[in-house]
């Protein structure tokens, strides 16, 4: 069991969840905010997307990500920033007979592309998507092929950026340890087990057990699991040695019909943490693991 836990939050992610919950942070200002609240009810990482203040959408203009950076730079608080990088990997194929009539939802750049925020603002940390997914029924798929992914690690190494190593699927992880065999991950590998999205990897724990034992010896990781399950599968996570992720990203709901903020959904896996033997380690404690640069 892992005793020293390190929380992450996922503000708010880039899903059609802006007319699901009232208080969903979508402007610069309220995703700062809360990831400002996040830090002081205990998490040591934020994750952030960005969404258009005007229609709620998830987005990759680097200017909204400036001024959340900005802001949470200029709090009162210690908190490591994980900007997304997954921005810009949507394609969305055409119906039937049709693949090539791409729909509206497509959204495809290349991997520099995709970290020209990164490029710009320089977090401590940045996602990679570990390869392509079927994201839900219909159409839709993310789109991360090897070369994109050697791209984008490569592109991070040169910027001192840590990667966080998101794995949707088995084949994920297989690709991301033959990353770091080919060198393009630096120091301390840092994994993310994403569980429960459609259709990657359900949450079952025994799943959870086989990508753990895949890791190497020096391997940093977290995993998480979407809506009801996120309470009990950060549990699950603790338990298994690794740390937590939670977030209105990822759950929208404090306890069934209430609505969360990210703070309380913090505060709430912080009593788990505690209740369970464990503590909370800090931000800088983070970057010392890692070996994170902070800007």
């Amino acid at each position: 069991m892992n005793n020293e836990v390190v929380i992450t939050c996922a503000i708010t992610g880039s899903g059609d969840t802006a007319g699901k919950h009232p208080d969903l942070p979508i402007t610069p200002e309220q995703i700062a905010s809360s990831a400002i609240d996040a830090a002081k009810a205990g998490a040591a990482i934020v994750h952030c997307h960005v969404r258009d203040p005007e229609t709620g959408k998830g987005t990759r203009e680097v200017k909204h990500y400036a001024e959340v950076v900005d802001r949470i730079r200029s709090a009162d608080v210690d908190v490591v920033i994980n900007l997304t990088a997954g921005m810009g990997g949507d394609l969305e194929i055409g119906s039937g007979e049709n693949p090539m009539a791409f729909g509206k939802a497509t959204d495809l750049v290349g991997p520099i592309t995709r970290l020209a925020h990164v490029e710009q603002l320089l977090p401590e940390i940045c996602t990679l998507d570990c390869g392509t997914l079927n994201f839900g029924d219909g159409d839709y798929t993310y789109i991360g092929t090897p070369n994109m992914l050697r791209m984008g690690a490569k592109r991070c190494q040169e910027l001192g950026v840590k990667p966080e190593l998101e794995i949707f699927d088995t084949g994920h992880l297989w690709f991301a340890l033959q990353m770091q065999k080919e060198g393009l991950l630096d120091g301390k590998p840092m994994f993310q087990f994403c569980h429960g999205i459609p259709w990657g990897m359900p949450a079952e724990p025994a799943l959870l057990a086989v990508l753990v034992n895949m890791l190497p010896d020096d391997a940093f990781w977290t995993s998480f699991a979407i809506s009801k399950l996120q309470m009990p599968w950060a549990a699950q996570s603790m338990m298994m040695g690794g740390n937590v992720r939670v977030g209105l990203e990822d759950n929208l709901y404090l306890e069934r019909g209430k609505f969360a903020t990210n703070a309380q959904l913090v505060e709430k896996v912080a009593g788990i943490i505690s209740q369970m033997g464990g503590g909370l380690v800090s931000a800088q404690s983070v970057r010392e693991r890692l070996d994170l640069k902070k800007r």
